[in-house]
């Protein structure tokens, strides 16, 4: 188990524009450091949109093969979330995408009530723990982070944490933010891990305005770096020293 790069783009996502949105953040990762995991807003080339006429297909997701190429061009993984069709039904689909091509997916388990989400979008029955760089990693979105229930780390059968890094994505709104940091702080020392998470800045067609925030935590809580409300991409290390001495100091998952 290495350190990890974590590097986050908050951007001001086009509403419903996916070249638009490819634009953007080309321009960003042309001059950015390369991390080990890049993070990128929920629905990242549309917005949170409940249009679902502009979900791609799944089996031939324009959004995927974006990200696919990302991956490749900078030997880097990601993850975000798009909307897509999958047969009949429709998903608010995170992907991680490792630039060997490989894919997992996890579809948004908590359906955003509030902003209609339920309506639309079928949700998930199950978490994703994929494993990169020697790394556990839980894949999130955005509503899920309400929800310590879906997440709880244990301890599994060899004596092995589950994980050892949450990620959320999101468009999380300002009149919330407060929730937001709180709630992230909250996920990282409940589950003795990491946190980093994703969010957007700017306004979109719901008027809704957006301040970022996208930041990353250490399992005591404390931040590692984090983006207010201006457009911007940071990279933030991950100890795995510092990880692994903490939980060897504090064994409180074992009790739980």
């Amino acid at each position: 188990m290495q350190d990890l790069k974590i590097g986050i783009l908050q951007f001001d996502q086009v509403w419903q524009d996916k070249n638009a949105n490819f634009e953007r953040i080309d321009a960003f990762l042309n001059k950015a450091q390369k991390p080990d995991i890049l993070l990128l807003p929920e629905m990242f080339h549309t917005g949170f949109s409940m249009e679902v006429s502009l979900a791609d297909d799944w089996k031939n997701s324009e959004g995927l093969r974006y990200l696919m190429s990302l991956s490749s061009k900078y030997q880097i993984a990601i993850y975000t979330s798009l909307m897509v069709k999958d047969v009949s039904n429709y998903y608010n689909r995170g992907v991680f995408i490792e630039s060997n091509g490989k894919i997992a997916t996890y579809d948004k388990r908590k359906a955003f009530g509030l902003g209609g989400e339920d309506k639309y979008f079928t949700v998930g029955q199950s978490e994703t723990i994929v494993e990169y760089k020697d790394w556990r990693i839980n894949l999130q979105i955005c509503y899920d982070l309400r929800f310590p229930e879906l997440i709880r780390n244990r301890i599994d059968a060899n004596g092995k944490e589950a994980y050892d890094l949450l990620l959320y994505v999101a468009n999380w709104p300002q009149k919330r933010i407060l929730h937001w940091d709180a709630l992230l702080q909250a996920r990282a020392i409940e589950n003795q891990c990491y946190v980093a998470a994703c969010n957007r800045v700017g306004h979109d067609n719901n008027q809704l305005t957006y301040n970022g925030h996208s930041q990353v935590v250490d399992m005591y809580g404390n931040s590692l770096g984090i983006l207010s409300e201006q457009e911007g991409f940071f990279v933030v290390n991950l100890s795995r020293t510092a990880l692994l001495e903490g939980r060897k100091s504090l064994p409180f998952l074992k009790d739980a």
